[in-house]
């Protein structure tokens, strides 16, 4: 029997939204790259840096206090710090790469602290923000949001909408949906993506594939991993498998706009698996 390589990310995926455990699940994306990654290693980690926020604020603690506390733990006394010059390393999206690096960038450093935050009991969920992770807690009128890439920073309202601005050069308007709770999966899955983007640009497509192999089993029903992943057998001429993807992308996704390029691309695999004797 062939030993599934994605098994132990199977069993701490597979389970509901708030029985995951996040900071285990981003590690574990690592042992691709980092086979010997020892786990409870990096988790105790976060731990001791849990451990010296109670320290500083004392086990009473409000919630700005808490932030408070978390902010002068991990920037101010282990300066973890944004990775500008280096925002595209890859390693910039391993969560041992940024323990051991203390540097990261806006996902990355918010796993870490919404992991550190968990163990001081203060609950903050991940913000898919556009272009800019960030991380938020409680939710409407209440809400605060904040910037783990940026020191843990307060953002305002009108800070939000400067960088939509800044980043869509005025072209998209700021939503209230822009701030609405991620899921744990999703958080997962935009990690993972930023890996994808990387390593296809690089065209590294023996580290893609698994890459996106994860973001299927996050997503089952992800019509576009399904078809990214059937591209990358056809680079690799893994041509079964290839039209295996390309079948099911067109199952999940019919009228897709490259739904014909597709069908063209699984007819010519077709007739090719047929020439062979």
């Amino acid at each position: 029997m062939i030993s599934d390589p994605f098994q132990n990310f199977r069993q701490i995926v597979d389970r509901p939204n708030e029985q995951i455990d996040l900071g285990r699940a981003a590690l574990a994306i690592a042992l691709d790259d980092y086979p010997a990654l020892e786990i409870p290693t990096y988790l105790a980690r976060l731990n001791e840096l849990a451990a010296a926020v109670t320290r500083h604020i004392g086990p009473q603690a409000d919630v700005y206090r808490k932030i408070l506390g978390l902010n002068t733990v991990l920037f101010g006394q282990e300066r973890f710090r944004a990775n500008r010059a280096e925002y595209f390393d890859p390693k910039n999206s391993f969560l041992n790469e940024v323990l051991d690096r203390k540097t990261g960038i806006p996902i990355t450093l918010s796993v870490l602290y919404m992991e550190v935050a968990q163990r001081v009991e203060l609950p903050l969920a991940g913000v898919s923000f556009p272009g800019h992770f960030l991380v938020k807690y409680g939710s409407g009128d209440d809400e605060i949001i904040l910037d783990p890439f940026n020191e843990g920073e307060m953002k305002t309202t009108a800070n939000l909408k400067k960088m939509i601005d800044e980043q869509y050069s005025g072209k998209v308007k700021f939503q209230r949906d822009f701030l609405e709770a991620s899921t744990k999966k999703q958080i997962l899955k935009r990690m993972l993506n930023n890996l994808k983007v990387i390593y296809l640009r690089d065209d590294a497509l023996m580290k893609a594939l698994p890459v996106i192999e994860r973001m299927v089993i996050l997503d089952p029903a992800g019509a576009d991993d399904i078809r990214d992943r059937g591209m990358v057998y056809l680079k690799l001429e893994c041509f079964k498998q290839a039209r295996e993807d390309f079948e099911r992308y067109l199952a999940l996704e019919p009228d897709a706009p490259d739904a014909r390029r597709i069908r063209d691309t699984v007819i010519d695999l077709t007739k090719q698996s047929g020439s062979i004797h």
